[in-house]
């Protein structure tokens, strides 16, 4: 390649982005330009490195593309049509492509609840030997109904969905390495069939599944998510496919991130669900049906939604450009 007649056929382009670099603000077609420059860059880059490298010209178009780079991105993270896109395109389609990981999850947890919970109602004396009558007493009677309702709804809705957050955010951090998010699930279970069980043995069941429904739907399927997803992170160095394991473990954990930020929101609604519908005084078909739209609400912006964004290529991970600069920038 004659390196001469190549820069002097992208000198204008170059120096276009250079211009658009020093400017403070960008139009909307400014800044639409300059990502498409920084994707020419890097394609002159990687040209430049293969055909005819030389070093003051890599040089110089890294560090534009580096610049270009940061700005772009800068401007993508900023704007609303970024935040826009994140629940339009990038955490629906991650949602999606997980979606056998976490439905996984779902069915699993539930089978262990639901024969957890028949196998406490037929051996009562491990109830006895978990709680003391009184105890008992005090749950069924006045702690748990009284929980909802112990503290102002907005701050039992914040309270509730930091909790949440972090089980979930635990379950994704910790899915690297498989088992602690067994146990975490196992917890959560445990503690829900245990409580189903002494609520339904105290001919309490109704008034479990009334206050329990209206937000746990919505509640657990996000934390099932959360754990079918960071099995999968696991699974991602255990079985890397065509990937090596650094490049599985690299795109699951940037997936995980992404489903990790989408379910911040998720809790956030489960979290106001509980906080104001939980303990309300609307009739209990009523806020069992708030909870059940708010679960099919979910499900249909995983399975139209997500499945949609699937299809045009998304997958929750980062944008492809992004890595594909890197990549070229380091080469």
């Amino acid at each position: 390649m004659d390196l001469d007649a190549y820069v002097l056929a992208h000198a204008d382009e170059w120096r276009r982005l250079e211009t658009l670099l020093r400017q403070r603000r960008l139009s909307g077609a400014e800044a639409d330009e300059l990502v498409e420059g920084y994707q020419l860059v890097a394609t002159h880059l990687s040209v430049v490195r293969t055909s005819a490298p030389d070093g003051a010209l890599v040089a110089h178009l890294s560090s534009l593309l580096a610049r270009a780079r940061n700005r772009a991105a800068g401007a993508r993270t900023g704007s609303w049509r970024s935040i826009g896109a994140f629940f339009t395109e990038r955490f629906p389609a991650a949602l999606y492509r997980l979606r056998w990981w976490w439905l996984g999850c779902v069915a699993a947890n539930v089978v262990v609840t639901a024969v957890m919970m028949l196998w406490l109602l037929d051996n009562p004396n491990v109830e006895q030997s978990l709680l003391s009558s009184s105890e008992v007493d005090q749950l069924v009677n006045e702690d748990f109904a009284g929980y909802y309702s112990e503290y102002a709804p907005s701050h039992f809705a914040a309270q509730v969905w930091v909790n949440n957050a972090w089980v979930a955010t635990l379950c994704i951090a910790l899915g690297i390495l498989g088992l602690p998010v067994v146990y975490l699930l196992f917890q959560n279970v445990a503690n829900l069939a245990i409580i189903g069980a002494i609520m339904t043995r105290a001919e309490r069941g109704e008034l479990f599944w009334g206050l329990i429904l209206p937000h746990g739907l919505l509640e657990l399927t996000a934390v099932f998510v959360a754990g079918g997803v960071g099995l999968r992170l696991f699974w991602s160095w255990i079985e890397p496919g065509a990937l090596t394991r650094t490049q599985s473990v690299a795109r699951e954990g940037r997936t995980a991130a992404t489903v990790a930020m989408g379910l911040v929101v998720v809790l956030l609604v489960s979290g106001v669900i509980e906080a104001f519908v939980t303990p309300s005084s609307l009739p209990t078909w009523t806020r069992v049906g708030i909870g059940i739209t708010a679960e099919v609400t979910f499900l249909a912006y995983v399975f139209v939604l997500g499945r949609a964004a699937h299809q045009r290529g998304a997958d929750g991970d980062i944008d492809r450009r992004f890595l594909e600069d890197r990549v070229a920038a380091r080469a």
